[in-house]
């Protein structure tokens, strides 16, 4: 399997600073704000980090979407659904506050209309996500460290994003997610299986059907 979205020298080394610490700054003014417009600035976080990606990448402008992406994407979805089965079982009885911690997060689903957070996570923060991490982020590192260690930094890069939620759960479950999109896309995934897999992943573990102790 071949990443066939990917090509050219791609954009200067020294975006990815600078795209890095926009990054962080965007999470952190997300998470820390007031929580009842949470998804406002989730959503305007998701427009920024996408059209950095689109402008600072131009490869990324081509991404096509055909069949074999989104079955690639719907299983490599189930996939991850399957590993966060586990993992939220494991972190309710090993973290002292596993189980609040994922109902906080889960907690969030409830501040807009189901109808209203599918669109945003399906049309804008899912994809975006992908575009700049896997895309900008992931293929700048690739070409200064090499293929998996350009991955192993990328997913550290996106857990530590999260680290200043202060929920060490949210944190290690971005790690754990960060780690498995960036493992595809080292394997040849292309972008457009990973936005795939990204979208249909956040709507069946928020929205559709929640991991078990959150239900």
């Amino acid at each position: 399997m071949t990443n066939d979205d990917e090509d050219g020298a791609g954009p200067s080394n020294a975006i990815l600073p600078v795209a890095l610490a926009t990054a962080y700054l965007a999470f952190a003014l997300t998470f820390r704000g007031p929580k009842e417009r949470f998804w406002q600035r989730m959503t305007r976080t998701g427009l920024a980090l996408g059209s950095l990606a689109l402008v600072a990448d131009p490869s990324l402008r081509r991404t096509r979407f055909r069949a074999r992406d989104v079955a690639l994407g719907v299983s490599a979805a189930a996939g991850l659904y399957g590993i966060f089965q586990v993992g939220d079982r494991a972190a309710r009885m090993i973290l002292p506050k596993g189980g609040e911690q994922i109902d906080e997060i889960y907690a969030l689903r409830r501040l807009r209309p189901a109808p209203e957070l599918a669109a945003r996570l399906a049309l804008v923060i899912g994809p975006a996500e992908e575009l700049f991490w896997r895309g900008l982020m992931q293929r700048s590192t690739a070409r200064l460290h090499g293929r998996w260690r350009g991955a192993a930094l990328t997913a550290g890069a996106y857990g530590g994003a999260h680290a200043i939620t202060g929920n060490l759960t949210l944190v290690g479950a971005a790690g754990v997610a960060g780690a498995y999109w960036s493992g595809l896309a080292a394997a040849g995934f292309p972008m457009a299986a990973l936005i795939v897999s990204h979208v249909v992943w956040d709507l069946l573990i928020f929205l559709i059907s929640p991991t078990a102790g959150s239900r």
